[in-house]
């Protein structure tokens, strides 16, 4: 005997002995008892934190299966689901299960006091590829692979086979790993035209390494499990985004030209904008991070953590901010959700009690690398209104017109917050609170689309108040997992799950343990950012070891060239920061995006569509001359050489300054993509 619900895509069978659900034919959840979806147990983990890197263990006491069902169908539709360990047993956990609109929402009605962990399986196939879990830089296709998903730094050099992570692990304890990430997100969309999101802040491990079965475990019985299905890939990005928020457009002064990352003072910045304006290079802002000071470190240049203009350091900067808006350059900041003990800021925040504790009571301090700050607690009102005010006087009031957000992924722990709530449980929610702060501020000074900021920590919900993502603190390198080439697979994959504006610090970061940034490396570096929507250097933690775009005439002028395409591209560029905006389609694209029958396209994770007139396949190996990139079955022609191709593995010349980028030929933007060509 059974029972067969449906809606639009979505079907419920009911048996006697369990149920399944299926999307379009494929099982998504099935439940009998020898066959059971749900585990739960109880389990103690030990977590510690050394600078935003976090060690976690966790000693599983128990794990059963709730093997026996017993299902409800309410007037409405609602199916009520009650799972027991044993035949006639007292329910452990209570689902509602309710069909709508082309979901499947599976909800906690009642659970037991003591369960800390929950696993459910959702069926899979050997064919099926699963995308997302947030921004994931070593793996866009995530099968085959287990996803701690935790907010954290995401390490050096994150592939513990390599020099530089295990030197980074042995000294500083912040080597990485793959799956390590400032955005993770429990939501993963899958090849068969769907997305499971499930609606917690708890630790939570995403296992995709069976072939018959996708494993999640969370640290907490979740609020909410969701099923979506779309017709196209394209549906589904609309329906993710329309679920968790769209970014904002981009302010029109962003495609003036690069975002130049320059320190050291009103002089220097002034210096160096000249040389590179000379040069002919398109400049849309200058980015001064050290604009409220520095403090140099074993690591190399930090930041004074206090968030208002530093006179010494930035003299006449208030004048200079509005000589640059007259000549189309913006200024650009930083701030990030701590406040250092030796500032002003930090004592008003302290004495107001707007900081979180320690469990005796006094003001929690976090290392973060030979300074100390405090944790500006966002559970209270009255702190977030303090820092929003920070932001609106300091920054906004001051003429700053963007900034990175940088950080909320440090969250200790074992803080004590002002809503009493676990930190273990705020901790991967501080990033979306982080945002919110600056949408905030941004909004109630009515500069939305004016004012953009930058951020690389994100979680569930962040789509919405994150103006532009970052791809964090990649190395100065060509590794795979950490270098220039770790930058695509965490646009596409964030793209996945609704952030779909994402731009990388041209040349990297992170400069540590021999690895110093190659004049050929940011060159490459500078070819692959002119093809995203922002274009943005950054000197690095030790600039005096990394070569700069303006250490010799030839960088500088490959600079100019690339800015040139930027610029030229940018009516291309605003019709799909546009369609991010109204529909939540990111502007750089999986292949099969735009190719969904195209198989070889589910597993390309080092090239992607700008748009869906442009295929864009960034040199990320040294001393290349020429470059192999797969086309998936159209009419494209090769950007540089005019050459036309129909499909397949091609190799084309691709010298420094000619990256290998190809557009489609009936694409409406097609003389757009031939004055680049001439450029």
């Amino acid at each position: 005997m059974s029972n067969t619900k449906t809606n639009t895509g979505m079907a419920i069978e009911l048996f006697t002995d369990g149920f399944e659900l299926t999307w379009n034919g494929e099982t998504l959840l099935k439940h009998s008892s020898t066959k059971p979806f749900v585990y739960i147990g109880y389990g103690e983990e030990e977590i510690d934190m050394y600078r935003g890197n976090f060690d976690i263990r966790d000693y599983v006491i128990e794990r059963t299966a709730l093997r026996y069902v017993k299902t409800l169908v309410n007037e409405d539709g609602t199916i009520f689901i009650s799972l027991s360990k044993y035949e006639g047993a007292i329910p452990a956990l209570t689902f509602s299960l309710k069909l709508e609109n082309g979901q499947a929402r599976l909800q906690v009605v009642e659970s037991g006091e003591k369960i800390n962990r929950f696993w459910f399986r959702i069926e899979a196939d050997k064919e099926e590829k699963v995308y997302g879990c947030g921004e994931q830089l070593s793996y866009f296709n995530m099968r085959g692979k287990n996803f701690p998903l935790w907010t954290s730094e995401p390490g050096v050099g994150r592939n513990k086979q390599t020099y530089v992570t295990w030197q980074a692990d042995v000294k500083d304890n912040a080597g990485g790993d793959y799956y390590n990430t400032n955005f993770p997100q429990p939501t993963f969309v899958s090849s068969n035209k769907y997305y499971c999101h499930v609606e917690t802040t708890a630790y939570a491990d995403f296992d995709f390494r069976k072939s018959d079965f996708h494993e999640l475990q969370v640290w907490e019985v979740p609020k909410e499990i969701i099923f979506e299905g779309a017709s196209t890939f394209i549906s589904l990005v609309e329906k993710i985004t329309a679920r968790f928020g769209r970014q904002p457009e981009l302010p029109e002064w962003t495609y003036n030209g690069i975002w130049l990352g320059i320190q050291g003072g009103t002089e220097v910045v002034e210096a160096k904008l000249e040389k590179a304006l000379a040069k002919g290079v398109k400049v849309g802002g200058v980015w001064c991070q050290d604009w409220q000071g520095k403090r140099i470190t074993s690591f190399g240049k930090r930041l004074m953590w206090n968030w208002r203009w530093n006179p010494n350091e930035y003299p006449s900067l208030d004048k200079k901010i509005l000589e640059w808006k007259e000549k189309g350059i913006r200024f650009l900041g930083y701030i990030n959700p701590y406040v250092a003990v030796e500032g002003d800021l930090y004592k008003y925040a302290n004495e107001n009690g707007y900081l979180a504790l320690t469990t005796e009571g006094e003001t929690y301090l976090v290392d973060f690398g030979e300074f100390y700050c405090g944790v500006v607690d966002f559970t209270n009102p009255l702190a977030c209104e303090w820092y929003k005010k920070v932001i609106k006087d300091n920054m906004i009031d001051f003429g700053i017109d963007g900034w990175m957000a940088d950080f909320g992924e440090y969250l200790p722990t074992d803080v004590v917050l002002h809503n009493g709530v676990d930190a273990k449980m705020m901790h991967n929610a501080w990033p979306t609170m982080w945002a919110k702060i600056n949408y905030e501020a941004v909004s109630e000074s009515n500069k939305l689309g004016e004012v953009v900021y930058f951020m690389r920590a994100g979680y569930t919900g962040v789509q919405k108040y994150c103006t532009l993502l970052w791809g964090g603190d990649q190395s100065v390198d060509w590794t795979l997992d950490d270098g220039l080439a770790s930058v695509i697979p965490a646009a596409l994959s964030s793209g996945m799950i609704g952030c779909g504006l994402h731009h990388s610090d041209i040349g990297g970061y992170t400069s540590l343990h021999g690895n110093k940034r190659s004049k050929e490396l940011l060159m490459r570096w500078a070819e692959m950012g002119a093809f995203t929507p922002v274009m943005r250097t950054h000197e690095g933690n030790r600039p005096d070891d990394c070569f700069q775009y303006d250490d010799d005439d030839e960088s500088l002028e490959h600079l100019a060239r690339m800015t040139e395409l930027y610029v030229t591209l940018s009516p291309y560029t605003k019709s799909l920061v546009k369609e991010n905006a109204e529909h939540g389609i990111p502007v750089q694209r999986p292949l099969f995006m735009h190719y969904e029958q195209d198989e070889n396209a589910y597993d390309i994770q080092y090239q992607y569509l700008y748009g869906k007139d442009l295929l864009v396949a960034p040199v990320y190996q040294e001393g290349q001359k020429e470059w192999e990139v797969y086309l998936p079955e159209d009419e494209w022609v090769h950007l540089w050489s005019g050459q036309a191709y129909n499909g397949g593995l091609v190799t084309v010349e691709a010298p420094i300054g000619k990256p290998p980028v190809f557009y489609r030929k009936k694409s409406e933007w097609k003389e757009t993509f031939i004055q680049l060509s001439n450029i």
